[in-house]
């Protein structure tokens, strides 16, 4: 039986994590067998751009590039990036999002301001949408910064791997330091 070739998108603002979601997530679908593409786009991500990672994985996968309409699965960290990335997702996909809102340097500078409603524009794109509050789980975890996996623990949902082997790709991907935070963060986003 042949495996179909699944994309994932995870977007987000520099300095958030998502370079580390993208490393893990590979990791555990690289300990599970799949062949899997990683394709890391910045946007002046030091300086708090967008940030958005491919993820596709299956049998045999050629390139690591999601197009329009190609997402299964969008895992964002804020979000007017949920919003911005949307028009990617398959029409039958998911959007993980956090309800955090991180503004971007236009509304900073007040030149813009920020949307309103996202979530319910999210909903009304036919996105079946999980919103959640990721960053008061990583608060409750020990560190602001465990957002990335807060909202890892909410992806892990989407498959059938086991928390085991979730854990052993945590330990193989975070300093020994951070290790228990992240655990901790992990499956309250799991469970949320």
């Amino acid at each position: 039986m042949t495996v179909k070739t699944k994309n994932i998108m995870i977007v987000g603002v520099g300095g958030q994590g998502t370079l580390l979601a993208s490393k893990l997530l590979g990791k555990i679908l690289l300990m599970k067998g799949y062949d899997i593409k990683v394709s890391e786009v910045h946007g002046m991500s030091q300086r708090g751009g967008s940030v958005v990672t491919y993820v596709r994985y299956g049998e045999k996968v050629y390139s690591p590039i999601i197009d329009k309409g190609e997402a299964d699965i969008i895992l964002s960290f804020e979000l007017l990036e949920a919003a911005r990335w949307i028009e990617y997702l398959k029409t039958d996909g998911i959007i993980i999002t956090n309800t955090q809102q991180t503004n971007p340097m236009p509304v900073i500078t007040g030149a813009a301001e920020y949307p309103e409603n996202l979530t319910d524009k999210i909903a009304a794109a036919g996105a079946r949408a999980i919103c959640f509050d990721a960053l008061s789980l990583a608060e409750e975890a020990g560190s602001s910064k465990a957002v990335n996996l807060v909202l890892l623990g909410k992806l892990s949902n989407s498959f059938d791997f086991t928390e085991e082997e979730w854990m052993k790709a945590i330990e193989v991907s975070v300093p020994e330091k951070f290790l228990e935070i992240n655990k901790k963060a992990f499956l309250l986003g799991k469970n949320a």
